[in-house]
């Protein structure tokens, strides 16, 4: 069997040893997080929302596309990459851009991607593959849930009832929390991600100049770590406050030009084209980082 130095032997000379990434490695993981999961929801936008009553039967998101890329990547860079990507690739560039509010979708997403990625300390893992997927919907709608049910209580929005039902949002709520967990973390999870994910570990990173993760890397501050419970709960919160900004109609930054209505669906291939830009940039700036770094130094 071989032995984990023979492992760690055969990256050695293609790739830089040292767990630290520079930031070129840094800026790619965070472009290619943001530049896939921005690609995803662009494909989610031509798919049609299935509604049964009051109640939204639909896919989130492809949980599977930052799912890898947190399992095989920094979770840190990945997971801040992937939120944005979706802002700027399926909110900004189709004119319909909420502003300050959409730092809501940004940190509980960030969050919850970032917990799932230091989870999943072997790649190999169908199991904790399966935890991460699961992960990230629970606490990305548990947050979206409770920030739904504090603008009702607090009265700054009117609840949607089911008539009969005094306690319908309640209900509501947990019927479309039950169904992400099914659609999104599972079907376009779990079962994608567990099979991509080992698939592609030790065959992606070496084309970045990374070493694979190994199972049982430590990942500095992890979810695990007190520093990042206290900086959880203070984003949470801040969460909260962008959440009920659009709320009280405080508009900072919005964008509401209907340019998907006024063009169809034929306008999103702006997003895609800005994608496929921004990935050739910064490929090519990654390539001529490492070539500059593989030179010898002249005397």
């Amino acid at each position: 069997m071989t032995s984990t130095y023979e492992r760690r032997g055969e990256l050695r000379g293609t790739m830089d040893e040292n767990l630290e990434l520079n930031t070129s490695q840094k800026l790619m993981i965070f472009v290619l997080s943001m530049s896939l999961f921005g690609l995803s929801n662009v494909i989610l936008e031509i798919i049609p929302d299935v509604s049964i009553g009051p109640v939204d039967i639909s896919v989130a998101y492809f949980v599977f596309v930052p799912l890898v890329m947190v399992a095989l990547f920094s979770p840190f860079w990945a997971a801040l990459g992937a939120p944005i990507g979706e802002v700027i690739f399926t909110d900004l560039l189709m004119g319909d851009f909420s502003g300050l509010a959409e730092i809501e979708g940004i940190i509980q997403m960030f969050l919850a991607l970032y917990i799932a990625g230091t989870l999943m300390r072997n790649p190999r893992s169908k199991a904790q593959i399966w935890i991460g997927a699961i992960t990230v919907v629970v606490i990305d709608k548990f947050l979206s849930a409770a920030v739904d049910l504090s603008k009702v209580w607090i009265g700054v929005e009117d609840a949607e009832f089911v008539e009969g039902l005094p306690q319908s949002i309640l209900l509501l709520e947990g019927i479309g929390f039950g169904v992400d967990i099914i659609i999104s973390g599972i079907l376009f999870g779990a079962i994608p991600a567990m099979w991509l994910i080992p698939a592609l570990y030790g065959k992606i990173e070496p084309l970045l100049g990374m070493r694979p993760r190994q199972p049982g890397d430590k990942v500095n501050g992890g979810a695990q770590s007190v520093w990042f419970v206290v900086s959880a709960v203070f984003l949470s919160i801040a969460a909260f406050f962008f959440a009920f900004l659009e709320a009280w109609d405080v508009e900072v930054g919005v964008i509401d030009s209907d340019l998907r209505e006024q063009y169809g669906d034929t306008f999103l291939l702006v997003s895609v084209a800005g994608i496929i830009v921004l990935l050739t940039l910064v490929w090519l700036i990654s390539r001529r980082t490492q070539r500059r770094s593989a030179s010898p130094s002249k005397d």
